[in-house]
């Protein structure tokens, strides 16, 4: 074995990511964050109603909503012309037609207001989420017995990540505080 073959034993090891959960930084030009970012803010967002008690951060849905007291998505008002280029770039990285990702939900995440440990809904397919304004850390854990198997990506503006398979259907996933938006296009399953 020559030397070119050998790996580099200081190296930062890669974290190990579950199956099914891709990341990508950089995949949304910056000319098309800065768009994004200047529409979010003028949209009716509200707070987060889950079972009646309220989030602290806002959101809108279009396409498709959850309701949470009945179980099931109703159709809704159709996903804006503004937010089509980048449910574009989603779906491509997801390797699926636009149409596909039939929901987009908008989250503006104040400071101090983090996301919990959580699955999406099973009613929903492949999840697809762009990060915008500010990193955050995307965090990922599922029980290994009586212990946690964690892994954690830092999610930068303009990325994308992708839940599919395992990291769908068997990880959470939660996200601490701070001031970020996030756009987020899911499949109906």
């Amino acid at each position: 074995m020559n030397h070119l073959e050998q790996g580099d034993l200081f190296a930062a090891a890669a974290p190990a990511l579950p199956e099914g959960f891709r990341y990508e930084p950089e995949i949304v030009p910056a000319a098309m964050q800065t768009n994004l970012l200047q529409q979010i803010p003028l949209l009716p967002l509200k707070p987060f109603d889950f079972h009646g008690f309220e989030g602290k951060r806002r959101v809108i849905s279009y396409g498709w909503k959850y309701d949470f007291d009945t179980q099931r998505v109703n159709r809704i008002a159709d996903i804006p012309p503004f937010l089509l280029p980048v449910r574009s770039i989603a779906a491509a990285f997801a390797g699926i037609e636009p149409e596909q990702l039939q929901q987009a939900l908008v989250t503006e995440y104040a400071p101090g207001s983090p996301i919990g440990w959580h699955r999406d809904k099973k009613v929903y397919g492949r999840v697809v989420g762009i990060s915008l304004l500010s990193p955050c850390t995307f965090r990922l854990r599922r029980r290994a017995g009586e212990k946690w198997q964690r892994a954690a990506v830092i999610a930068e503006p303009g990325s994308a990540y992708v839940l599919s398979g395992p990291a769908r259907s068997e990880w959470e996933h939660s996200v601490p505080p701070q001031l970020r938006y996030s756009v987020t296009f899911r499949e109906i399953g």
